[in-house]
C-alpha cells in the first residue's frame, strides 16, 4: 500500500469517525445505519495546471472560500503531493464541463492540479510524482484508460490546461489516456470527424473549440480550430482504438 493510499485511507476513516448523524432540515427522521452501500466511485481523472508561479499561491487560491475553486490533489514542481479534498467529496475543479453524456464532471471525477504557470515545461520530478498518484488512483477505482483527461478536453470553450507542454504521450505510455503514434493512416473520405470527436467524448456544440482542445492534447504543434490531413488521420486512429 503506497503512502498516498495510506494517507487517503487514514483521512477517510477520520472523517467517518467524526461525521455527524445525517439530518434532514425541518423533517424529523430516525437514523438506522445500513451496511449495504458503497462509496461513490470516481470514473474520471481531470488534470489541470494552476496558472500560478508558486505552489503557495496555488494553495491560497484552492483554499480561499471566496474563490469557489478546489481540487482533490495539488502536485508541486518539486514532486510534493498535497491532498486538499477527501476523494469521497465533490471538489470544485472542472466547472461547467461535459464529456460524452456526462454534464457534471465534478461529481464523477478526481481533480489534480499541477503547480505550473501554463507557459513552462513540467519538471521530471513532478511528472514522476503524478504518475505515482495516478497509478494509486487507478488501482483503487479502476478508472478506464480513456478517462484520464485534461480540463481543456472537458471544457473546450473555456480552458486550455494543462497546456501544450504537458507530456500526454508519457502518461499514455503508462496507461493513462488514449494515444496513437505516427505515422497515421489516411482517414477515409467518408470519415465524419465531428462525429468521431463526439464519440471520443468531446462536446462538439462548438466544433472549432473541440478541435482546438483535441489538437492541444494530441498535436500541440498544430494549435488551430481546423483539422489537417495529419490530425484527421490521428483522430481516425484514436476513434478506432476507442471503439475496440
Amino acid at each position: 500500500m503506497t503512502s498516498i493510499r495510506i494517507f487517503s485511507l487514514a483521512l477517510s476513516l477520520a472523517l467517518a469517525a467524526c461525521a455527524p448523524v445525517p439530518q434532514r432540515a425541518g423533517i424529523p427522521t430516525e437514523w438506522q445505519a445500513s451496511p449495504n452501500f458503497n462509496e461513490r466511485k470516481p470514473n474520471f481523472v481531470i488534470l489541470h495546471h494552476t496558472s500560478d508561479e508558486t505552489v503557495d499561491q496555488a494553495l491560497r487560491t484552492l483554499a480561499d472560500p471566496l474563490r469557489s475553486a478546489s481540487a482533490h490533489y495539488l502536485v508541486g514542481r518539486d514532486g510534493r503531493i498535497i491532498q486538499l479534498v477527501d476523494e469521497r467529496a465533490r471538489a470544485w475543479h472542472a466547472g461547467e464541463s461535459k464529456w460524452g453524456s456526462d454534464t457534471d464532471i465534478n461529481s464523477a471525477s478526481i481533480g489534480v492540479e499541477l503547480d505550473n504557470s501554463g507557459s513552462e515545461p513540467f519538471p521530471d520530478v513532478q511528472i514522476s510524482a503524478l504518475l505515482r498518484l495516478l497509478a494509486d488512483i487507478r488501482e483503487r477505482y479502476h478508472v478506464p484508460v480513456a478517462n484520464f483527461l485534461g480540463h481543456a478536453d472537458v471544457a473546450p470553450r473555456r480552458k486550455t490546461d494543462p497546456s501544450r507542454f504537458f507530456p500526454w504521450k508519457m502518461l499514455a505510455d503508462h496507461g493513462f489516456g488514449l494515444w496513437c503514434d505516427p505515422p497515421f493512416a489516411e482517414a477515409p473520405l467518408a470519415f465524419d470527424a465531428t462525429a468521431a470527436l463526439r464519440a471520443l467524448g468531446y462536446d462538439t456544440g462548438d466544433a472549432g473549440a473541440a478541435i482546438r482542445a483535441f489538437n492541444l492534447h494530441f498535436l500541440p504543434d498544430e494549435l488551430s480550430s481546423a483539422l489537417t490531413e495529419r490530425s484527421r488521420g490521428l483522430l481516425y486512429c484514436l476513434y478506432r482504438k476507442a471503439d475496440r
